[in-house]
């Protein structure tokens, strides 16, 4: 037997205002998107925003259902729209951030497991980072290089 041990490093910024300008304007479009989700089930509002190639934003929020296993997350909203909308194009960042209408969230909270397989489709295939910088709805702000850095050992189509 032997052991295979995996390391991430994450960077972690104290607020908003310690990231780089391009990077607040998209956390800003964030919360804005955050702040249009339809979340009447679980009060909880998740607002994303992906930075292409090509400096164009695309945003989603998280959209629920009474059918619980029909809604949709906020970062698969705004990733599958990139894919239909801008083919082709690669993405360079996403910012996430949530609130929750029941309890104050100053802890990042991450993708959910589902968006960072969906995720990690797009960077494979782009073959390139997407930069990952995720919050709750205030205070410090963490950054992934990478997918990979939060789903090592991704399951892609080379699998298939």
């Amino acid at each position: 037997m032997k052991k295979h041990h995996i390391t991430t490093t994450l960077e972690v910024y104290e607020s908003i205002s310690e990231l780089e300008g391009p990077i607040q304007a998209l956390m800003h479009k964030a919360q804005v998107a955050r702040d249009k989700a339809y979340a009447p089930y679980s009060r909880f509002k998740v607002g994303a925003a992906l930075l292409l190639d090509n400096d164009e934003v695309v945003t989603g929020n998280n959209q629920e259902n009474a059918a619980f296993p029909s809604g949709l997350c906020a970062e698969r909203v705004a990733v599958f729209y990139a894919g239909a909308e801008h083919p082709g194009r690669s993405i360079k960042a996403l910012a996430l951030t949530v609130h929750s209408e029941t309890k104050n969230i100053t802890t990042p909270v991450p993708p959910c497991g589902a968006c960072r397989q969906s995720l990690a489709e797009y960077e494979v295939r782009q073959e390139a980072p997407i930069e990952i910088y995720f919050m709750g709805a205030t205070g410090k702000v963490v950054k992934a290089a990478s997918v990979e850095a939060l789903l090592p050992l991704v399951f892609d189509s080379s699998f298939l």
